[in-house]
C-alpha cells in the first residue's frame, strides 16, 4: 500500500472517528472501503450506460423482445 494524504472537514472527520466501525477498524480501512465501493459503483454505471446506448441506437432490445410485452400478465396495483 501507499500513504496518500486526504484532507477532509473538521466535522466530517469528527463524525468519521466517531464511527463504530471506524473504532473497530480504524478510519484508513474504512475510507479504503469506501473509496473502493465509490470506485465499482461508477464502473457499474459506465457499464450500464453502455448497454442503454447500445441498444438505444440500434432499437435492437424492441426488435427482440418486441410483441412479447402483449403476452405478460401484469399485476395490478
Amino acid at each position: 500500500m501507499k500513504p496518500v494524504q486526504v484532507m477532509f472537514d473538521e466535522d466530517i472527520l469528527r463524525r468519521l472517528s466517531e464511527s463504530d466501525e471506524v473504532k473497530e477498524r480504524g478510519r484508513s480501512e474504512v475510507v479504503r472501503r469506501a473509496v473502493d465501493r465509490y470506485l465499482r459503483q461508477r464502473e457499474q454505471e459506465a457499464i450500464a450506460r453502455k448497454y442503454t446506448n447500445a441498444y438505444a441506437a440500434t432499437n435492437q432490445l424492441e426488435d427482440e423482445l418486441g410483441g412479447w410485452t402483449e403476452e405478460g400478465a401484469w399485476p395490478t396495483e
